[in-house]
Parts: structure tokens; sequence; C-alpha cells
């Protein structure tokens, strides 16, 4: 009789949970939004691993606690992460907090659907369609393919199977004993998800063939050409070449029309990781970088970097418009992909993909794109540029601060040299103790709170930062501070 009892009414309390949205939504444009935009407060307010445990009192009991504690647990969560959304954040190549994306994040966590099918997401896979013909059309394809994948790498991974299919599709029910051994071909500038590719796809990481780069980090296709004839040699199989367009650390783009002239030569697929420098093609001034995308089999396009569209936002498209993506990836689940249903089966997409259940990642660039416009998204990519080419003109100015080299995108590399180091270039020691500035530095601006940067190693050069700014938020006083700050954390060095 209890039984029945508890099955004859709503097992959660809607008014309570109502009320617990509403104060949690404030806490989170309070605390997060305001808080987390606001120049005078922290990008971070560090402790150590163990400090943070305590806490935060991470430990999952048996009983529930009450709203108030939960609600304090919000605020302790948003306390202690990183604001990603500050004006002085500059660590990663994402960064600020569009309104609208944000907006289109929050509907849909709140539909909760999965974007296999039409009966379920009828809105989001139309949607998903306008969004990818839309990035199509810009990389300069009138038809073509497509889906949203969970983050650039994955992209990265979905065109080395897809290549692979595509040159040999009999692998896909045979394996790897099906095929010959292949060769993939990238720089050594490249994005390690292409390594990763490699290793996860059993093609492996001794058939991925290293091309060399000029001095700025470019490609050299005539590097490229010579080691698909020693792949050739070697009795490899070239089926698959990546070109990068915005390196990760240099922000180098590869010369897309002579490394197609290469490809095309060998009849190879060309796939260009354009997840961080893809969103250039939206401003008619800098989309002469990727002069030549047009000619590439598959593209990776992240827009939740450079166009702030929120993690995660990643496209995968194609040029080929036969369907090659649903061959690939398809294995026709009924319980699914029903063959008899009432409605046009072709908007059921979700077998393109090797997911089953599918976030819904169209809605956010959607909206922030019918709020933009265009050419608001254009504007908002320049401004980037232009706040790079300040910055690259005030470290002219200043003693101690030196480019690693001229910025060809919004990667900004450079050194800061302490007083201690100024003048001794030439000592035995000079690049080791220089290396250790960056990390010091980094160190003491986390602790601090006042701003983040990052840093790295590259070859043979000593560990120099590596800023970027995305966020349209971002004043010339930011930047200035941001120099300004390197020079009173690193001036005792």
């Amino acid at each position: 009789m209890a039984d029945n009892d508890i099955l004859s009414r709503p097992g959660l309390d809607k008014v309570a949970g109502e009320e617990f949205l509403q104060e949690a939504f404030q806490i989170m444009m309070e605390e997060g939004i305001r808080k987390g935009m606001d120049v005078s407060e922290k990008v971070c307010d560090w402790k150590e691993p163990e400090q943070l445990h305590q806490i935060l009192d991470l430990d999952l009991k048996d009983s529930g606690e009450p709203r108030e504690r939960l609600l304090e647990r919000c605020r302790e969560v948003i306390r202690y992460s990183v604001k990603t959304c500050h004006p002085r954040f500059f660590n990663q190549l994402f960064s600020g907090l569009d309104p609208h994306a944000l907006t289109g994040q929050l509907i849909t966590d709140m539909l909760n659907t999965s974007q296999y099918t039409y009966e379920i997401a009828p809105v989001f896979v139309l949607m998903e369609e306008v969004v990818l013909k839309q990035l199509r059309k810009l990389i300069g394809w009138e038809g073509g393919d497509g889906i949203f994948c969970p983050g650039g790498s994955i992209s990265n991974i979905y065109a080395m199977n897809v290549a692979r299919y595509h040159r040999f599709p009999e692998c896909k029910q045979k394996g790897s004993w099906a095929v010959p051994r292949l060769a993939a071909f990238t720089s050594v500038e490249c994005h390690y998800s292409i390594q990763k590719g490699a290793a996860f796809l059993g093609i492996g990481t001794d058939n991925v063939y290293l091309v060399a780069v000029d001095e700025k980090g470019k490609m050299i296709p005539a590097d490229l050409e010579k080691q698909i004839n020693r792949a050739k040699s070697e009795r490899a199989v070239p089926f698959f070449v990546n070109a990068t367009c915005g390196t990760t650390v240099l922000g180098a783009f590869d010369p897309l029309a002579e490394i197609a002239e290469v490809c095309s030569r060998h009849k190879v697929w060309l796939h260009v990781d354009a997840a961080w420098g893809g969103s250039a093609l939206l401003s008619r001034k800098h989309r002469h970088l990727l002069d030549g995308i047009h000619r590439a089999d598959s593209v990776a396009w992240n827009p939740h970097k450079m166009l702030m569209t929120g993690l995660q936002c990643s496209a995968f498209l194609l040029r080929d418009s036969s369907g090659l993506l649903q061959r690939c990836h398809c294995a026709k689940a009924t319980y699914l992909f029903q063959t008899d249903k009432f409605y046009d089966m072709s908007y059921d997409r979700g077998d393109k993909t090797i997911q089953c259940g599918r976030k819904v990642d169209c809605l956010k660039l959607w909206l922030m794109w019918k709020a933009n416009g265009t050419r608001g998204l254009e504007q908002r990519v320049d401004r980037a540029f232009a706040f790079t080419r300040y910055l690259a003109d005030e470290i002219k100015k200043r003693e101690g601060f030196q480019l690693v080299q001229e910025p060809e995108f919004i990667n900004l590399c450079f050194w800061f040299v302490p007083p201690s180091l100024r003048g001794k270039e030439g000592s035995t020691d000079y690049s080791h103790r220089l290396g250790k500035v960056a990390p010091t530095i980094k160190e003491r601006m986390m602790k601090k709170g006042s701003m983040m940067v990052s840093y790295q190693p590259h070859g043979n050069r000593a560990n120099f930062f590596r800023q970027v700014v995305t966020n349209p938020a971002v004043t010339k006083a930011d930047l200035d501070f941001f120099l300004d700050e390197i020079e009173r954390l690193g001036r005792d060095l």
C-alpha cells in the first residue's frame, strides 16, 4: 500500500526545484558573470590540491544536504574555479563569455535532448544543417556534409578515419588486415591529435611522417612531396595529409594551395585542421591566410575558440556530398533508425557519427550568429587581430621584452628578459636561466590572481609566453596592465 502511495505522486518537488534554480541563477549571474568579468576581481583564487579538497568537501554521502548548503557549494565552485571570461585571462585559445551563446547553452541543457534523430530533436537537426552549410559556404564549398563533434581532436580523427574508408572501404568490415601499410603526413608543428588519431585507429604513430617547416612554422610543400615519395619507396600507401591553419604555439598557416597541388598529384586526401585559425574566414581582411582551403577534402573548425561560442563547438566539414560520412560510420541500429518511420528518415543524421547520444552544439553558435550577424562576428575577429598588433608594437617599445617572431595570427609569442640577464645573451647559461623566467612569473601571477597567460618551450627555444586575445571585453588598459604586470612580477629575477 505504501509503495502505491509513493507512485501516485511525483518523486520531485517542482516548487522547491524552481526556487533552487532561481537562486542558483542569481549566484551564477553575480558570482560567475558579473564578478567573473570584473577586472577588479581575481582571475583565479589559487589553492593547492590538498587544500582545495578540504575546502570543497567533495566526498559524496548517503544523505542529501539542505538547499542553503547546496547554494553555498555553488558559490564555492565558482569562487575557486578559473574565470575564463575575465578580461585578463589569456591562457588558452578560448576566453570570454558571449551572453547569447551562453543562453543557447542553457537552453540546450534544459531541453536535454540528443542530436541523433529528427523525432527527438527536430529543431536542432534542421538548425545544425543550416549552421554547417554556412560554415561550408565560408570555406568556398557549394555542397558538402558535416557534423558537430566533441572537440577538434575528434574532428581530426574523423578526418583520418573517413580518408582511410574513402581509399579502402573494405577496412570497415575486414579491419586493418584488409589494407596495406598506410602513411599519413603532417607538419612537425601539427596538433598532437594527429599522432593520437593514428594510434587510436590502428595506423600507428610510426606511420605518421613529419614534414619540415620553415622559420615561421609553416609546412614546406617540397618536403611534403619528399616524404610522400619516401613513404612510397618504403612500400607504404600515402592516404592522408593534414595541413594546419593556426598552429597551437606560433599560429602559423600552412600554404594550402601548394599543399593541395602535391595532394592532387599523389591522389591523397587533404584535411585542414583549422580548429584554431578557421574563424579568420569570417574576416574579409584576414581570410587570405586560408587561401586554397576550398581545395581541401575535409576541414576541422572550432567556433568555441576565436568566436567565443563556449565549449564545446567543433565542426567537422566535408566537401563530399555522396554520403561518405554516413557510409563510413553507420551501424543502422534498428531500435533508433527504424526503416518504417512516418517522416523522411534522411533527417535522422545520427549514424554519421561514431557516437550514439550526441550533445546539441549548434544552438549556441546559431543564437550568437543571429544576434551579431556575420558582420558582427567579422568585427570580433578583426578586433582580435588589432589587439595582437597593438601588443606587438608595445612590446617593441619596452626594454626587456623580445618577440619570438612577428605574429601572423593572434598568437603573440615573446620573452621577458629580466634586468639580471640583459646584455648577457652570449653567456653559456643564458638560455637555461631565461627558461626559468616565464614559469616563475606564471606562478606568481596565478598565486596573486591578477591574470593568466600560457608559456612553453619550442624546439631549442627557451620558455616564452604565448599571449592570445579573443575576448572582446578586453581593452587597451588590460593589455597595458598585462605588460606592466609581467615586468612587476619578473624584475627581480
